[in-house]
């Protein structure tokens, strides 16, 4: 079984790899993962990606969220990450909580929202750190927002990939319907499957996700952790003691023996 402390290393280098063609990425609050992945992503590219990224000083420059959904509004952003509490096989997300609405069983803070960021930015990642069967549901309790729309929708946005713990899903928005396009390594497709409640599609052959490179590993432990320090101060911290205890390629031999490759 991989190692939690290799996982979120692996994840968050997975996912700057994911957002590195992207021009504008947006990330809210609560993110700390993605907004590491998009720094380093900011890193790699030399600059080239712009951030906005909620609670940082340096790459949030709106006075209200009022500005950050005008600017989704029109079109400015082409990628986003959303972690919902449900997803479902079309893609539809919850982020209200579990039972039947409005008495709820568990509750969660609300869609905050994603209606319109879902409907209006592209290139949306779903993004769950743990794959369980509790998340990864039939039909969601409650929408939040639609996987997809019907023809004659204008609808520039909605999820192009589902990042978990276990592997990478793509979202195909014309069958309405998740691809398995790759697993983690130490994880498999029969583990995939036993974790998930809803069918998908997948390759004959399912490749395993490549480990970060040295260059990738310097450059999310050097400048990367520097700016996420300002905004996920603690998370940054757990990151460090990952990074010190051995995590560096994919050449390297502990690497290897704590993923299970």
């Amino acid at each position: 079984m991989i190692n939690p402390d290799l996982a979120n290393i692996y994840l968050i280098c997975f996912l700057a790899d994911l957002i590195r063609d992207r021009h504008h990425v947006a990330i809210g609050a609560n993110s700390p993962a993605p907004t590491a992945a998009a720094l380093l992503a900011r890193h790699i590219s030399k600059g080239r990606i712009d951030l906005t990224i909620l609670g940082s000083r340096r790459y949030n420059r709106f006075s209200g969220l009022a500005d950050f959904w005008d600017l989704a509004s029109r079109g400015r952003f082409d990628g986003f990450f959303l972690s919902p509490g449900q997803i479902d096989g079309q893609g539809n997300i919850n982020m209200v909580g579990v039972g039947e609405y409005p008495r709820l069983d568990v509750r969660w803070p609300g869609s905050h929202g994603s209606p319109l960021l879902y409907m209006m930015i592209p290139n949306i990642i779903l993004f769950r750190d743990v794959h369980k069967r509790r998340i990864f549901v039939p039909r969601v309790d409650f929408i939040s927002a639609a996987g997809f729309s019907p023809p004659g929708i204008y609808r520039p946005g909605g999820p192009s990939d589902l990042v978990t713990s276990l592997g990478h899903f793509s979202f195909n928005r014309d069958k309405g319907r998740f691809r398995l396009e790759a697993v983690h390594p130490g994880h498999d497709a029969a583990e995939i499957a036993a974790n998930t409640m809803f069918d998908f599609d997948r390759p004959d052959v399912l490749p395993t996700t490549s480990l970060p490179s040295t260059a990738t590993i310097d450059m999310l432990s050097g400048p990367t952790l520097v700016e996420l320090d300002e905004i996920y101060p603690q998370f940054t911290k757990k990151l460090r003691g990952a990074l010190a205890s051995g995590i560096v390629s994919n050449g390297d031999e502990r690497a290897r023996r704590a993923t299970g490759t």
